[in-house]
């Protein structure tokens, strides 16, 4: 019968075993159990994993110090029983080999036979007892229940030439001392477990616990913010850890929001209002027409009703591309545009005007201004800084494309001679529906909505949008980045 601790069966057990795990795994009962009954927490599998890792390492690292120590003792006996062995040769050797020999510390016994198996001497132990037989040489298996002892014996086997023939020496010393000290060192390692595995386990859940209070106190509070509460913000813990990164990161989110929030809710406001002035005029005319007598006013109310309504489809079509702005974000058109062509489209004249425009195209020897981009969404930037600029300058509107030696980018300056802007209110003309001059702005069908659309479409094709003064007036110059040579 085979040996059921062989190996090769342990092995095929083990094989067995995963084998049915998997079955079971794919049993859709036995995974929706198997799933059950895995740890949810964090703090569950992180106190597993540390007790699991202990007890591997406890177990490889007891196996390796019991295997030392029983080699270490069992070399000592070993030693201590071939020097016997090697003594008792030598008198063999000389032809003074006593009867009965003596025994050293750490040997059982000593028995001598000559080649047909006589023995010739022997320890007291052994005084009058057959010959020993084995089941092998040198570290063979003796039988020794005569001697009353239930320990492993280590018995050594020398051969000697004497006077009157070879003999040999068998020299049998105790393991008792082996297996004493091996069984106290597995006890003690057995409790050194019992005892450090719960500890470990203790340790690992409060550590863990006491790591985890922080997250879930921001997992606490970000449960309670609403959409109305936007300026609540998480906890942050004292420690410089991750968990204090992330609290800041998730801070910075909320603000984020909150600052995203505040716009959508003032771009609303603003929005409804500037909706409201132009429909409540059109209802008016709408009914002063509908009531007066004279075809002629009326035809004069219906003509003001229309440009009107021509106001708040240009005001619709702007709410819709500012819509369009804010929900593309990050995706930057890929489609090579030449700008000089853009410009002279643009200011190509349909007919007299009273503001002409000036166009200046610098082209370096590194080709064409081309850059990344939509070109409806660029004419529109260059469109409306053209409308500002017509709508503010005294007599002259100037358009200067040129490239920066020092970064490479494209640079667009749309110019105009009328009145320059204060310095504290550059940043605010980029601000929706904002108007430094609400009035005439109004009377020159201003929305404003033209020069934050441009900032926006700027940005979109990851340049920039600023006013500044220039030799020809107030410039709005817009930097955008070149498209890279393949």
């Amino acid at each position: 019968m085979a040996d059921p601790t062989h190996p090769g069966r342990r092995r095929g057990a083990a094989g067995g075993a995963g084998a049915l795990l998997h079955r079971l795994a794919r049993h859709p009962r036995a995974a929706a159990l198997l799933d059950r009954l895995a740890p949810r927490s964090v703090r569950t599998r992180t106190t597993l994993a540390a007790c699991a890792s202990v007890a591997v390492v406890l177990f490889v690292a007891s196996a390796a110090v019991l295997l030392l120590l029983r080699a270490n003792l069992e070399r000592t006996v070993e030693t201590g029983a071939r020097e016997q062995a090697q003594a008792v040769a030598r008198l063999a050797s000389g032809g003074h080999l006593p009867a009965q020999l003596a025994l050293d510390h750490g040997t059982d016994f000593i028995q001598v036979t000559d080649h047909a198996g006589t023995v010739v001497a022997a320890s007291q132990n052994l005084a009058g007892h057959p010959p020993l037989t084995d089941a092998g040489a040198g570290r063979g298996t003796f039988d020794l229940g005569f001697l009353g002892d239930e320990h492993h014996q280590r018995v050594t086997t020398l051969t000697a030439d004497t006077p009157t023939g070879p003999v040999t020496v068998r020299v049998g010393a105790s393991l008792r001392t082996v297996d004493t000290a091996e069984d106290l060192t597995t006890a003690a390692l057995a409790g050194l477990g019992a005892v450090l595995l719960p500890t470990v386990g203790v340790l690992t859940w409060r550590a863990t616990g006491r790591a985890l209070r922080p997250v879930e106190a921001i997992r606490a509070e970000v449960a309670a913010i609403g959409d109305r509460d936007l300026d609540r913000r998480v906890p942050v813990p004292g420690s410089e850890d991750e968990i204090a990164g992330l609290a800041r990161t998730m801070n910075a989110m909320l603000d984020r929001l909150e600052a995203a929030g505040t716009r959508q809710r003032r771009f609303i406001a603003d929005a409804s209002h500037e909706l409201r002035s132009p429909l409540t005029v059109l209802r008016t005319q709408l009914e002063v027409a509908l009531a007066h007598p004279d075809p002629q006013v009326r035809q004069e109310l219906v003509a003001g009703a229309l440009q009107d309504t021509e106001r708040l489809q240009a005001l619709a079509a702007d709410l819709l591309l500012l819509a369009r702005l804010d929900t593309t974000g990050q995706e930057r058109p890929g489609e090579a545009v030449d700008l000089a062509e853009l410009v002279r489209a643009s200011v190509a004249p349909g007919g007299p005007q009273a503001r002409p425009v000036t166009v200046h195209v610098s082209v370096d020897a590194s080709g064409p201004v081309t850059v990344d981009g939509n070109p409806l969404w660029l004419g529109r930037l260059l469109t409306n800084l053209l409308d500002n600029a017509r709508r503010h300058a005294r007599g002259r509107v100037t358009v200067r494309l040129s490239t920066d030696t020092a970064t490479g980018d494209a640079v667009l300056d749309v110019a105009n001679d009328g009145p320059g802007i204060d310095p504290a209110d550059r940043e605010r003309i980029f601000e929706r529906f904002t108007r430094l001059d609400d009035a005439r702005s109004r009377d020159d069908g201003g929305t404003g909505l033209g020069l934050p659309i441009a900032r926006d479409i700027a940005a979109l094709h990851g340049g920039t949008l600023t006013v500044e003064d220039g030799p020809d007036g107030v410039t709005f110059r817009a930097r955008l980045p070149r498209t890279r040579a393949h």
